[in-house]
C-alpha cells in the first residue's frame, strides 16, 4: 500500500536498505511525508505526485515546476526518525527543522567527553555543573535535539553548521535548570556566516519516551507557553497513514518543556 505512493527512486532507495526493518522504516517515512504534505493542500495534490530535490547540503525540499499552479502552497517540511518513531514537521512560508531523540538513548562515550568534542565551552560548562548523571544525560539529549533542529532549519545539517560553532542557552527559572526559552548564540570566533539568532524553538516530550525539538524562523509570532499551550501555532498529530490520525496536542502524549 505505502510502496505505491513512492517514486521509483524512493522505492529503490528503500529496498537498498540493509534489513527488513530499515526498509519498512524508509517506506513509511516517505509515505508519511507525502500524505502529510497532501493534507496541507486539502488533498488537492495527490501524495504520489509530489517531486523532491535536495539542496547542496542534502536537505530535501519540494520541487515545484515553474508553471505549477500548486505554488499557492508554500510548504516547507522536515523529517526525523528513531528506531521507534518517525516525525514529520510541516510549515507554511517558513523553513523548519525537527529532531526527535529517545530519552534513554545511550551515547557510546562519556557525556562530557562527547560534549567537549561537539559542543561549545559554555554548553560543556553547563553540563559539567549538573551533579546527577541521569539529569546530565537528559540535558545533553535536549541540547543535542535542539541543535539538530536548528541546523536542519538552516538547511545545512551538521556538516554545514557544526555544533561547536553556536550555543543553545537553556534559561533557568526559579533556580531550576528548565528549558523555558532556548536562545541561539553565535560564538564570537565562529567562521560560519550562515548562523543567525532569528529563530524560535519548541521543546517537548512525546509519550514520556522521546524529546522533540522544532525550530522555525522567527516571524514575530507570539509564543503563549505560559498557559500550557504549545507555541508557534504547533499542532501534534499521531498518524499512521490511512489508518490513524489523532490530534494529541494538549494531551498527556505531548508534554511541553519550552
Amino acid at each position: 500500500m505505502y510502496m505505491d505512493l513512492l517514486s521509483p527512486s524512493e522505492r529503490k532507495t528503500a529496498l537498498s536498505m540493509n534489513g527488513e526493518k530499515l526498509q519498512k522504516g524508509a517506506v513509511l517515512s516517505r509515505a508519511l511525508v507525502r500524505t502529510t504534505l497532501s493534507r496541507y493542500t486539502d488533498c488537492k495534490v495527490d501524495p504520489r505526485s509530489f517531486e523532491f530535490k535536495k539542496n547542496k547540503f542534502g536537505k530535501p525540499e519540494i520541487l515545484w515546476q515553474s508553471d505549477d499552479s500548486r505554488m499557492e502552497w508554500p510548504l516547507h517540511f522536515n523529517i526525523s526518525h528513531t528506531s521507534s518513531l518517525i516525525a514529520c514537521g510541516i510549515t507554511m512560508d517558513t523553513p523548519i527543522g525537527i529532531d526527535i531523540e529517545e530519552k534513554t538513548r545511550k551515547p557510546a562515550k562519556n557525556i562530557l567527553s562527547l560534549a567537549r568534542r561537539y559542543f561549545t565551552p559554555s554548553e560543556v560548562d553547563y553540563l559539567a555543573k549538573i551533579p546527577d548523571p541521569d539529569a546530565q544525560h537528559k540535558e545533553f539529549i535536549k541540547l543535542w535535539t535542539l541543535k539538530e533542529a536548528y541546523v536542519k532549519a538552516l538547511g545545512r545539517g551538521f556538516s554545514g553548521a557544526p555544533f561547536n560553532k553556536f550555543s543553545i542557552v537553556l534559561v533557568a527559572k526559579n533556580g531550576i535548570r528548565i528549558s523555558v526559552a532556548p536562545k541561539v548564540l553565535k560564538d564570537s570566533d565562529s567562521s560560519c556566516d550562515c548562523l543567525s539568532e532569528n529563530w524560535q524553538f519548541a521543546l517537548a516530550e512525546l509519550n514520556s519516551s522521546h524529546y522533540m525539538a522544532i525550530c522555525i524562523e522567527d516571524d514575530l509570532r507570539s509564543s503563549d507557553s505560559g498557559n500550557g499551550r504549545l507555541p508557534l501555532g504547533l499542532k501534534v498529530w499521531k498518524t499512521v497513514p490511512f489508518l490513524e490520525d489523532t490530534l494529541v496536542s494538549g494531551s498527556e502524549a505531548v508534554t511541553l518543556i519550552s
